[in-house]
């Protein structure tokens, strides 16, 4: 399956009007954005194709290659170029490209680490893409993490001198700035080397390795010099939590806290990256200051805003001279005057406020989010994990619930390797307590019999899929959701390899889903609509959503049903996004809170809590009670916590 996956454009730069120049005019690296990862990996893929096309033409004699030459393509590992490596593979097998003359330099390798570990950059590249094309293996350049430490400084000199000349590089760039392992404050000058890794490098990386314990202090990377040799570089970025980064590499100053930004110099490099890791961009984030707009309502609404922001002003108190000042006059030239404007957007934005989420019945709905009929209505709440769904809806949940719709949960995945060894050992002592039967010593053994990087055992990821699963009937339960009926547990497959690294997204996963949609004929949907890594659970999960509405969208059931986006426990819609927000009372926060609760295994020892050291439900109150603070700031009325949704059709 392909990520697809992107929110519907309202509105924004009108690009085709308005000279090149004038569009990038602050990005310091050619930039391309694409809606999705799919299509910037098309691009990517064409680049890559042609490059050695090409070379292969001005490079061949008589229809045989000088294999003395072949074209170098220096590639990146990671997750960033997952979609990419797939994309190549599928072009080799269909006779579009082949590899034979082509020498592949990998830019990093963890340190120490064998090659035949599963974390290790040498198994998962050639996982990924060599073992899939026809490159020759002594054209396979990887660094080796088992060389002695004696003989390292050697090696690293070794592998400088054959990465000398690289005819493409394919890069990505870590979320503070990291090209191959080069930290922040790395060296313009720095070379093929072992590094020090950074706490925060580590930390990210732990998951894979199961624990900040396994995972390597060190590793093997090429240095920026190296990569700035190169003939021609791509960079390519997926996902919001690249945000930040990516406006600092592109626009920002050149620094070795960042050290990605030094490739703002290098003669040859453009930067491929889809909408979510655009955001920050000044042509995405504000495109007012860039050139001309389309107006649309939401937009309009965007702008004003923002507006708000930059003056520390509520809407109704914007002034003309506000809009002038900061390069909103266009907005003026609409047909309306800047008052009409505030009073317009004051009104849009307070009727996306509804404290009845599934359609208050009886009502005048021609200005409410939500249809008054049907009422009740079936809805289906997709949980990527067993907790996200009160994490980050649960206020809307319950008042679903309360307010007598026939409300379903769908759990996607187990959340399995979420779930501590310890408290599984404190679950089966409990058991033990109670007279059920004494395992604990069974169960320590199988922990105990784990192997480091491996996936672990079946029998104890069931122990904990099963933890997990009472845990969410316990919080559905606690505000009145029958859990036997309307809790469903999907265990889609592409989630259960017992590993950290999960499968690819298949119809079986698909087919799951689809026969849970037309089982209930849903009239609402609410879904995990996360714009960051298009590889984690989350955004899977919603592909796998958009792609079974894609199977029963001729469904007769489908006229009357909306698909309506929350977001996970760290992030928030903007409010020139949301399209409907359901306040909070005090009562209902504290009894979402307690759903939270009710999910014990994810408090406290959590294997993976993040770099958020908050526990969910202090992330969740803080994000709920931020956005009422927004509403109240614009001039709505003040609220304990506000939920928003953005609404996909």
């Amino acid at each position: 399956m392909n990520n697809k996956y992107s929110l519907p454009k309202d509105g924004g730069l009108i690009a085709k009007s308005a000279p090149r120049d004038i569009i990038h005019r602050y990005e310091k690296i050619r930039t391309n954005v694409y809606e999705n990862e799919y299509r910037a990996v098309q691009y990517v893929a064409d680049n890559i194709v042609r490059a050695i096309r090409n070379y292969n033409e001005a490079h061949c004699s008589n229809g045989v290659y000088d294999e003395t030459r072949p074209f170098v393509l220096g590639l990146t590992t990671g997750r960033t170029p997952l979609g990419l490596y797939s994309e190549l593979v599928k072009r080799h097998k269909e006779g579009q490209i082949s590899f034979r003359n082509v020498a592949v330099f990998s830019l990093d390798e963890f340190y120490p680490i064998r090659s035949t570990e599963q974390q290790s950059r040498n198994y998962r590249i050639h996982e990924e893409f060599i073992n899939h094309i026809d490159i020759l293996p002594e054209n396979v350049h990887i660094p080796d993490g088992t060389i002695p430490e004696e003989r390292i400084s050697e090696y690293c000199d070794s592998y400088e001198r054959a990465a000398s000349r690289i005819d493409l590089m394919i890069i990505g760039v870590g979320e503070d700035g990291q090209i191959g392992f080069n930290e922040p404050g790395s060296y313009s000058r720095s070379r093929t080397r072992l590094v020090q890794l950074t706490y925060n490098t580590r930390k990210v990386q732990s998951g894979a390795f199961f624990g900040l314990e396994n995972t390597p202090k060190m590793a093997i990377t090429m240095g920026i010099e190296t990569i700035m040799r190169a003939d021609r570089i791509i960079l390519m970025a997926w996902g919001e939590n690249k945000t930040q980064i990516v406006q600092k590499v592109v626009e920002g100053e050149i620094t070795g806290q960042v050290p990605a930004s030094y490739l703002q110099a290098h003669p040859n490099i453009e930067v491929v990256i889809d909408e979510n890791a655009a955001q920050m961009l000044t042509r995405e984030q504000t495109p007012w200051l860039v050139g001309p707009c389309d107006w649309t309502p939401k937009f309009v609404r965007k702008a004003v805003v923002w507006l708000c922001g930059v003056v520390h002003k509520p809407i109704l108190k914007l002034t003309y001279k506000d809009y002038i000042e900061n390069s909103l006059g266009e907005l003026l030239e609409q047909g309306r005057s800047y008052d009409q404007i505030n009073i317009d957007v004051f009104n849009d934005l307070q009727h996306t406020i509804t404290g009845w989420p599934g359609g208050k019945p009886n009502a005048d709905d021609s200005t409410r989010p939500v249809a008054s009929k049907p009422f009740p209505k079936r809805v289906v709440i997709f949980s990527p994990h067993p907790d996200d769904d009160v994490i980050s809806m649960g206020g809307t949940f319950i008042r679903l619930v309360q307010q007598g719709h026939d409300v379903h949960v769908a759990y996607e995945t187990s959340g399995n390797v979420a779930v501590h060894d310890d408290v599984v050992l404190q679950n089966i002592d409990t058991s033990r307590e109670l007279g059920y039967g004494d395992h604990y010593a069974e169960v320590g053994r199988i922990i105990a019999g784990k192997k480091k990087g491996e996936p672990e055992p079946r029998a104890l990821l069931d122990l904990k899929g099963s933890i997990r699963r009472a845990e969410a009937r316990a919080a559905v339960r606690s505000f009145g959701l029958n859990p036997d009926t309307n809790a469903h547990f999907l265990n889609l497959p592409f989630y259960e390899t017992g590993g950290i690294k999960k499968g690819q997204l298949t119809e079986k996963d698909i087919e799951i889903i689809v026969k849970l949609l037309r089982e209930i004929k849903p009239h609402q949907i609410y879904a995990a609509g996360d714009l960051a890594d298009p590889h984690g659970t989350h955004r899977t999960c919603m592909e796998a959503v958009l792609a079974a509405l894609e199977v029963v969208r001729d469904d007769e059931w489908m006229k009357d049903c909306h698909l309506w986006l929350y977001r996970g426990a760290w992030m928030e819609w903007e409010l020139g996004m949301v399209d409907m927000a359901v306040p909070l009372s005090p009562d209902e926060l504290i009894m979402k809170r307690h759903a939270i609760y009710r999910h014990l295994s994810q408090k406290d020892i959590m294997p993976f809590p993040g770099d958020d050291p908050r526990e969910f439900w202090q992330r969740a109150e803080e994000r709920t009670q931020n956005t009422a603070k927004l509403y109240d700031q614009l001039g709505m009325a003040e609220y304990q916590a506000i939920e928003v949704f953005v609404k996909m059709f």
